[in-house]
């Protein structure tokens, strides 16, 4: 009885001692952030982007629970299919207001969303319900994302080879606003259109058809199928909207570079990033996949005032670390 109560007591000052650490952790954060005003704004609009690659792969795991590694490269697609159009269809480069590109980006993104889609839906129908039937395991799922992945960037260097393209662009000047803060119109447009397709998604999984099956699905296959639910439709849309996301994610994330510059890599190397906010979230949970973006978005954007830029993926990879040692199961994950 002694020995019962002496752990309990022990477990409860470990559970107080962990919620301190957090507690210190959480401000320290704070004023990293408030230290570099600039940056961690610019940390927000990038973390938005990542945000939309990274709930792509969590609906992706809800359904299948395998991490598809070709998110990244679906993201590179959809940025070059952009390139495409904006380049040898409707090469307009005089900036539209504001911002640095012209009106033929607000037709690319679409279309690039449109083509990640696609290809998508394709890799579900003629790669991953194949091995599904096969009952592959998880392992092997993943290391086919990793070939698919691969397939990707090879076709893409093979059509536009491996020299770094820029998407048009014209220069204009930051905004200002109190307390010596600048923000670059385009970030501004980056975010925003970030928050308009999370709004749109959160809408359609609460309030469609669609969007309720997708959960029942997530929730329990096999009572899904028991209701009526058509879980093989159910899978396509969902690879659909993660494709769609990665198309919009790949060409946003361009538009939020300052020089547009777009390269085959680029996917690959978000997928640190990506993987990043989707574990420091809670896997599997697209509200946690937004919010970790945002936190490592932030994260990699203010390191910079200390550490070269080549080390983002490192810090997010580390901040990673850093609350999975205090929260395993991620920011918002199930305590199931």
């Amino acid at each position: 009885m002694q020995l019962t109560s002496k752990l309990r007591i022990e477990s409860q000052t470990l559970a107080r001692a962990a919620w301190a650490a957090q507690v210190a952790l959480a401000l320290a954060f704070l004023a990293f952030a408030a230290a570099n005003v600039n940056l961690s704004i610019n940390g927000l609009f990038h973390g938005s982007v990542l945000a939309l690659g990274a709930i792509g792969i969590t609906l992706i795991y809800g359904l299948l629970r395998f991490a598809n590694i070709a998110q990244g490269d679906m993201m590179t697609l959809g940025a070059y299919a952009a390139f495409f159009l904006l380049t040898s269809v409707l090469p307009e480069s005089a900036g539209l207001g504001p911002f640095t590109f012209g009106f033929p980006l607000l037709i690319a993104i679409p279309v690039s969303m449109a083509a990640a889609a696609v290809l998508a839906v394709g890799m579900e129908l003629l790669v991953f319900r194949r091995l599904r039937r096969r009952r592959a395991s998880i392992v092997t799922m993943a290391i086919a994302s990793l070939g698919v992945a691969i397939a990707i960037r090879g076709f893409v260097q093979m059509v536009w080879d491996t020299q770094v393209r820029y998407f048009p662009n014209e220069s204009r000047a930051h905004y200002s606003f109190p307390g010596d803060v600048h923000i670059a119109p385009n970030h501004l447009f980056v975010g925003g259109a970030a928050l308009l397709l999370a709004v749109a998604l959160h809408l359609l999984l609460t309030r469609t058809k669609h969007g309720k099956a997708m959960r029942a699905t997530s929730d329990n296959p096999d009572l899904a199928r028991a209701s009526g639910i058509d879980t093989n439709r159910v899978l396509i849309w969902t690879w659909g909207i993660a494709g769609a996301l990665a198309g919009a994610a790949g060409t946003l994330l361009v538009v939020f570079n300052a020089t547009s510059q777009i390269k085959p890599s680029l996917g690959f190397q978000m997928l640190v990033p990506l993987f990043a906010a989707v574990i420091v979230g809670g896997i599997g949970n697209p509200y946690g996949a937004f919010a970790g973006a945002l936190l490592i978005g932030v994260s990699m954007e203010a390191s910079t005032a200390f550490v070269p830029p080549t080390y983002k993926p490192a810090v997010a990879f580390g901040v990673m670390v850093v609350v999975l040692l205090f929260r395993p199961r991620g920011l918002f994950g199930s305590r199931d």
